[in-house]
């Protein structure tokens, strides 16, 4: 594809390249990248810059343009220079380098080490490109930290000369979802997969992200306005016939956006359906069926045929499949590339988001998945008796999301309590027996949150800023929150929020049973009441109660029902509680917001609510008090009722309790950058056993 020159090695424990570098002491020629033994002198920590001379794409598919440096043509030359450290030498030889037409400045390639047990050298892993930024003559060929991503970095060290963990080892990390903020968004799913990848480039990983590229005739249509069409069209023969997909790409906050274009992801709606629910299976063409398998497919192609920024990303990826919409992923992989010698060195993270939805369909969609028909084993799904329609039903389905337990090498889930919870019989929803035998290779990491976003010392949103040193804007904001609902304006009376869908899941059928003696109290009580996009607004049954119960409680109840960011953002700064009562929450973020806010949760004790709010104990720490909200069990009205009254009696009555509740809520770390770091350990252990093969 490209010849390819060794130009100097360069030292990675420093956090910045100085412009004198240690040249690579006397290493022999070799002919490829990554085959064999390339040299045995082991050199601990490096990095080599590669300067290319030409990159001639061969347009090609599959594993003829990807691949980590295995599959490319051309010579290497590696400088036989001896242990020529000063600065002056350095320079010349660059220079010369230069002026023979040995360096191209522009089409900067690095390669990193791989090293056995031993620490010998075995082998090189291309690693993200460089972009255009030129390197000057004076420096020669030395890059800069921005333009350099080491391969094995273990610690660096700042200006003030503090030492940080940093990243060991990079990876090429492809991401599949079925929507990603800010193109696409419905709910946690669209935040997780348009935050984390870039907290993980940030990190030195190589990140693409593979999305539809939803068009439904709206001004939505303009978040893939930036993104161009790389003129590459691959053919996966499923649902009967050839179809043929696209690609579309933007690199934006050190990501590659992927998008695939195909007339299924063209209609009016959501990913998921329209104004009249779910696409049946009568519209197949238009239908999710189709439109999440063709992203499986597209998505394992992708990093062999898309040359971004100059380069594939070849067959040493890491797939982070997310939920149900993108589990025919690592089954793909299984059955239609492994046994074939693609992606044997591949691996593949199961991320469940929620389990309650898991692409169950009619066994007959089998045969239009593209798969080999031996592998029905893995997806195939039968419904308990009293789950059949009839007696003569026999209950046979396949399960998308099964057969991505069954051929994923790890399984992750958005929180530690839902990981536990899923292999329960409550939890698991006929999966927990499967589950639990890989409980092995099952992790749970809580999901971080955009603190740019969600942060009340810049919120825009907001009516007055403030933080956790200047806590005075907050009553500010409760004062105006009040106002614009239309309730009395009372900076002293606690007021309550709920925000979340109107559905059995986050437990309104609970606040409604509740609402007669929570009005009993002196309190106010807003309910913001979002809903998925063209899905409809809810049940029907609890926005009617929502409407007597704001006639009925005319200066203590407002309730809103729609899908708006700035009233969420308004109700989490103004709220003095947010109540969460959810029957099962895998993560949950609006918990998250709040205490970034100094709102306090009182949240059912389940999931991710469990594990990110800490019950209030006044006694602690010399009686200045630990925790950061209420949580309570079990799921019924009293429990819930006696939380809600600790709370508003905290806050009436014990003013210096609830400062520090706010503070700690407010010092609380939940950003990308820490979950990001727990990725990084499983992306670890993915590595450490062999892959999944049949």
């Amino acid at each position: 594809m490209e010849s390819l020159q060794v130009s100097r090695f360069i030292s990675c424990r420093s956090s910045s390249f100085s412009s004198t570098t240690k040249l690579a002491p006397s290493f022999r020629p070799v002919t490829q990248v990554g085959f064999g033994s390339l040299w045995r002198k082991p050199n601990k920590n490096g990095c080599l810059v590669i300067r290319s001379l030409t990159f001639v794409s061969d347009g090609g598919s599959g594993g003829a343009t990807g691949g980590s440096g295995s599959s490319q043509d051309g010579s290497f030359a590696v400088e036989d220079d001896q242990k020529k450290t000063n600065k002056h030498i350095n320079n010349k030889i660059n220079k010369n380098n230069i002026k023979n037409g040995n360096v191209n400045q522009k089409n900067g390639r690095v390669l990193g080490a791989e090293r056995d047990d031993s620490g010998s050298v075995i082998g090189f892993q291309l690693l993200p490109h460089l972009g255009d930024n030129e390197v000057s003559e004076s420096q020669g060929d030395v890059a800069t930290q921005e333009d350099v991503s080491s391969y094995e970095v273990e610690k660096t060290e700042d200006t003030e000369g503090e030492s940080k963990a940093q990243t060991r080892v990079t990876h090429s990390i492809v991401f599949v979802t079925s929507e990603a903020a800010p193109y696409s968004k419905t709910g946690g799913l669209g935040d997780v997969c348009g935050s984390l990848p870039i907290a993980l480039a940030a990190h030195g990983h190589r990140v693409m992200v593979v999305s539809p590229r939803y068009q439904n005739g709206t001004t939505a249509d303009q978040k893939f306005a930036n993104a161009t069409d790389l003129g590459r069209r691959i053919k996966v023969y499923c649902f009967g016939g050839e179809q043929e997909v696209s690609f579309f790409h933007e690199y934006r906050e050190g990501v590659d956006w992927v998008f695939v274009d195909h007339p299924a992801y063209h209609r009016p709606g959501n990913p998921y359906g329209d104004s009249n629910g779910a696409f049946g299976d009568n519209q197949v063409w238009f239908g999710i069926e189709l439109g999440f398998t063709l992203l499986s497919y597209a998505a394992c192609e992708a990093p062999l045929v898309l040359p971004l920024g100059g380069f594939t990303y070849g067959e040493k990826c890491l797939f982070l499949v997310n939920d149900w919409h993108a589990s025919l992923v690592p089954v793909l992989l299984a059955s239609k590339y492994r046994p074939y010698g693609v992606y044997k060195e591949a691996r593949s993270i199961l991320v469940i988001h929620n389990l309650s939805h898991q692409g169950v369909e009619p066994a007959a969609t089998f045969k239009h998945l593209g798969l080999p028909s031996q592998w029905y084993g893995a997806l195939g799904w039968v419904f308990p008796t009293w789950a059949r329609t009839h007696a003569l039903d026999t209950g046979e389905a396949v399960n998308l999301l099964k057969g991505a337990v069954v051929t994923s090498d790890r399984i992750l889930t958005v929180s530690k309590g839902y990981s536990w919870e899923i292999t329960t019989p409550e939890g698991g929803y006929g999966l927990h027996e499967l589950l639990t035998s890989r409980k092995s290779v099952l992790d749970g990491i809580t999901n971080g949150i955009d603190v740019a976003e969600w942060n009340p010392s810049t919120d825009e949103h907001i009516a007055v800023p403030y933080s956790a040193d200047v806590l005075s804007g907050k009553v500010k904001c409760k004062m105006a929150l009040q106002k614009e609902l239309g309730l009395p304006v009372r900076p002293d009376c606690p007021l309550i929020g709920f925000i979340g869908r109107l559905d059995y899941q986050k437990g309104i059928d609970l606040i409604q049973a509740a609402t007669p003696e929570i009005m009993e109290e002196d309190v106010q009580f807003g309910v913001h009441c979002c809903f998925r996009l063209c899905l409809g607004s809810g049940d029907p049954q609890y926005e009617s109660w929502m409407r007597v119960a704001e006639v009925t409680y005319r200066d203590k109840f407002r309730g809103w029902v729609g899908f708006n960011v700035p009233i969420s953002h308004r109700i989490t700064a103004g709220c003095d509680i947010l109540l969460m009562p959810s029957r099962f929450e895998p993560c949950g973020l609006n918990q998250l917001y709040a205490m970034r806010y100094g709102t306090i949760p009182v949240v059912h004790a389940t999931g991710g609510l469990r594990d990110t709010v800490e019950n209030f104990n006044p006694y602690a720490e010399g009686g200045s008090g630990t925790g950061t909200g209420w949580t309570f069990s079990p799921l019924i009205k009293d429990s819930m009722l006696a939380a809600l009254r600790n709370a508003t009696k905290t806050y009436r009555e014990y003013k210096t309790s609830w400062e520090g509740l706010m503070k700690r809520c407010m010092e609380k770390d939940y950003t990308w950058e820490n979950a990001a770091t727990q990725y990084e350990q499983v992306f670890e252990w993915a590595f450490i056993d062999r892959p999944y093969v049949s």
